[in-house]
C-alpha cells in the first residue's frame, strides 16, 4: 500500500529546497551528500529520502522552481499595452523584486544548472528562454532599429548581465534601492541601444539577404 502523503508534506519540501540551496551555494553542490543535506535541513537521512531520491533530484527542484518564480513574477508584470520604456521598467522591477531573499537560488541556478543531466537541463533552460523571451520582445521596444538584428539578443544578454549577477555587490542597505537599480538598468538599456546601430552586413543578415 502506497504511504500518503503528510498534509505539510508541499511545505516540508519547499523548506528542504531552501537549506539545500544555501548549502550548494555556500559549500558546493559537489560537497553536498544525501547526509549532509539531511543533517542541513534537520531531518532524519530516512526522512530526506522520502522526499527525493538522490541530490540531482533536489538540485533540478531548487532550480526550477526559481525559474518559474522569475517567470510567473515578471509574466504577472508584464503589459505589453504600456509604453516600452514603462514596460521594460515594470519587467525589471518585477525581476529584481523575485530576487530578492533569492541569492541563494539564484546563485545555485547559475552555477549548477550545467551539473545536471541533459534531459534535465534542456528543461531548465526552456524556462530560461521563456523568460529571456520576455525581456527581449521588451527591449525590441524600447530599441526597434534592433528588432530582427543579431544584436538584439547580445543587448539582452547584457541586460541580464547586470541584473543576473548584482547579488554578488548589491546590499540595499547603502542608499540604493531595489527600485532605483531598476530605473539605472532600465536608463541604462534606454539611452545606451540609442547609439547602438546595426551595420549593413548584420541588417543583410537578418533578413536573410
Amino acid at each position: 500500500m502506497a504511504r500518503t502523503r503528510a498534509t505539510d508534506y508541499d511545505d516540508k519540501r519547499r523548506a528542504i529546497l531552501a537549506r539545500s540551496a544555501e548549502l550548494f551555494a555556500a559549500n558546493g553542490y559537489d560537497r553536498a551528500s544525501m547526509s549532509r543535506i539531511a543533517d542541513a535541513c534537520g531531518v532524519s537521512k530516512a526522512n530526506l529520502y522520502h522526499y527525493y531520491r538522490d541530490k540531482d533530484e533536489i538540485l533540478f527542484d531548487v532550480i526550477r522552481d526559481h525559474l518559474d518564480a522569475l517567470l510567473e513574477a515578471v509574466e504577472a508584470a508584464d503589459d505589453p499595452a504600456l509604453p516600452p520604456e514603462p514596460r521594460l521598467r515594470a519587467l525589471t522591477g518585477a525581476l529584481l523584486e523575485a530576487y530578492r531573499d533569492a541569492d541563494a537560488q539564484h546563485q545555485v541556478q547559475l552555477n549548477g544548472l550545467a551539473l545536471l543531466a541533459p534531459e534535465r537541463q534542456a528543461a531548465l533552460k526552456a524556462i530560461e528562454r521563456a523568460l529571456v523571451g520576455v525581456f527581449s520582445g521588451a527591449l525590441a521596444g524600447v530599441a526597434p532599429h534592433l528588432a530582427g538584428t543579431p544584436l538584439l539578443k547580445p543587448v539582452t544578454m547584457s541586460f541580464f548581465g547586470m541584473v543576473n549577477w548584482h547579488y554578488l555587490w548589491f546590499r540595499g542597505n547603502g542608499g540604493l534601492t531595489r527600485a532605483d537599480y531598476a530605473d539605472l538598468v532600465t536608463r541604462l538599456m534606454v539611452d545606451g541601444t540609442r547609439g547602438i546601430v546595426a551595420t549593413p552586413a548584420e541588417e543583410r543578415r537578418a533578413v536573410g539577404v
